[in-house]
Formats: C-alpha cells, structure tokens, sequence
C-alpha cells in the first residue's frame, strides 16, 4: 500500500477497542484506543500466556497487555525468515506462520478482503506501511517493504487461522543504516496529495471519547470515496510510549444504503491511558490508497481512573 497515503460516513461510529488485532511494540502496556486485549489469556478461555520473543514480555500477564507485543501468543507464533532487510528499495519480506503443533499454517480466513495483513512501522513511527502478503503453498508469506533509511521497525500480522482466533503477532526486523529519530509535534490537520484531512475532537482516558475526521480535495468536501478492503476507510493508532496498535473499521458497509461515501467518519474512542497518540488513517479515492497522519495527546481520564474493561474482538467497529 501507499506509504505516502484509509473514511466515510455522518453518523458511521467506530469503536476503538483495544484488543484482539493490529497492535504494536515491545514494552508492555495497554494500547492507545481500546480496551484490553480481546486475545489476551483470560482465565478459562482456554488460552496459554505466551512469551515475546523479541522483548521477553509474558502476554496475558496483566488484561491490559494489548495484541502484537508478542511474537507468539495463543500457539501461533510470527516467524520471520530474516530480520534484516535492505533499505533504500523495495526489499522482500518472508515469514511463516506456525501452530501449536510448530509446522506452518497454511489455511486462513479471509478477513476485510484478506488473508493476511502486514503492518511494517519504524519505531518512531514516521514510516508507515500497510501491505498483504501472498502466500506459498509451503505457507510461506511474501511481500516487498520498502524502507527508505535505517532504523528498527516492527511489523504486525494480523490473520485468523481457519478453525482458531483472530491474532496479531508482531517481531522486529531491522535496515541496516544511519538513524535519526523523527521529532513528532501535535498535529490534527493532514496535507496528501491536495488532500486535507481534518482530525476532530479529544481523546480522554477513560471514556469514550467521539472523534471526526473530514476528507477535503483542494478545499471541496469529498463525497465519492471508494471502498478499499470492504470499508471507506481504514484507522490504525498506535500509543508513542510503546508502540501499542489498533486497527479498526467503520461500522456502516459500501452499499448498504446507510453508508455514504465521506466526507466525515465518526469515531468512539475509547483510550485506557493518557499519552501521546499516532493515528494513520487510509482512504482511496479516484483508485488511489493515500494515508493522512495524526499525532494527538489523550488525557487523563475524568472517571475513577481504571482502564476499560476487554471489549470486542479487537476489530472493533468493523461492519
């Protein structure tokens, strides 16, 4: 998908639930939008907590561990074949994933159109790509990153293996080469490509917290987005202090008669903690995917101070 470049509906409402899928870093810590871990060890769901790989974490130690700070959780376990890969051009990427009995899965459930998506960010979170693998009848997943520089970046699978649980693994790879880290300031208006997107309303710990983005072209409110992977728009967050993420998707569906296509989203957003916040929203329109950036501070939250119970399956809000 576009580096450079996922939004729709008065009244379309986004849940913003942490958990279960599309969640990033290797500190532990609740994620930026939602809730706890949809696929964190609960007692009695059956579940083992499993051990990141890359940061020693134990996932399901505490409920608000989100998903994506382990390298393996559940049984399954994200497998790069390298984590090393070249910056500059389009590199391939290639990993498995592997069961509870160790051998690579071969057989997953199509998910927004896919089986498999790839979330690759820089640990400072100024590059950002969202991809889809093809996979090998081995079970082997394929796709070109492109980094443009060196650094560490941790990618994301997020899958549901046929017959299991929806997941989102994550591991480090890293591009050898000099870094310098990216100074992110507060920034709720996104310029792409004669595009304007407009971030509206406060993130508050705590609560649920109503958010709008408006997409504009050239000053004129955008009516026609097309849908790309099943929805109008697409919206990862990831909370700064440890790269937790989210990805989540309108409730309302292309065609449906309810749904129109932008220029506003609306978003619940519920946040278990203050901090500083990365949101990435992807739209296409005119047969172009195009990614707006945002960087927002939560704060602390107004109620008794308590993280918000797991909700959902971690794609909260998906229609």
């Amino acid at each position: 998908m576009n580096t450079a470049a996922k939004l729709s509906a008065y009244g379309a409402v986004l849940v913003l639930a942490f958990g279960g899928a599309w969640v990033t870093g290797s500190a532990v810590g609740p994620l930026a939008l939602g809730g706890a871990d949809a696929h964190a060890e609960h007692p009695g769901d059956g579940n083992t907590a499993g051990t990141d790989t890359n940061s020693g974490t134990v996932a399901g130690a505490a409920q608000d561990i989100p998903a994506g700070l382990a390298s393996t959780r559940g049984g399954y376990t994200l497998a790069p074949t390298s984590t090393l890969i070249a910056p500059g051009s389009a590199d391939e990427f290639s990993f498995r994933i592997t069961g509870p009995d160790g051998a690579p899965v071969t057989r997953f459930d199509t998910e927004h159109e896919k089986q498999m998506h790839l979330i690759a960010v820089r640990r400072d979170t100024a590059e950002y790509q969202h991809v889809h693998p093809e996979m090998t009848p081995d079970g082997t997943w394929r796709v070109p990153l492109r980094f443009t520089g060196g650094g560490t970046y941790r990618v994301f699978a997020d899958f549901k293996p046929t017959g299991g649980q929806a997941q989102t693994l994550g591991a480090d790879v890293s591009a050898p080469g000099t870094f310098a880290p990216a100074e992110l300031r507060p920034s709720r208006i996104a310029e792409v490509d004669g595009y304007q997107v407009r971030l509206d309303g406060e993130l508050v710990a705590g609560t649920s917290s109503p958010v709008t983005l408006s997409v504009t072209e050239d000053g004129s409110p955008v009516t026609d987005l097309q849908p790309y992977l099943g929805a109008y728009g697409h919206l990862v967050a990831l909370r700064t202090s440890d790269l937790g993420y989210l990805h989540v998707h309108p409730t309302g569906t292309p065609g449906d008669g309810r749904t129109p296509a932008g220029p506003d989203i609306a978003f619940e957003a519920e946040v278990p903690s203050a901090g500083t916040y990365r949101l990435f929203l992807d739209f296409q329109h005119e047969g172009q995917v195009r990614t707006a950036e945002f960087t927002v501070d939560a704060t602390g939250s107004t109620g008794g101070g308590q993280n918000p119970a797991p909700a959902g399956d971690g794609h909260g809000g998906h229609g």
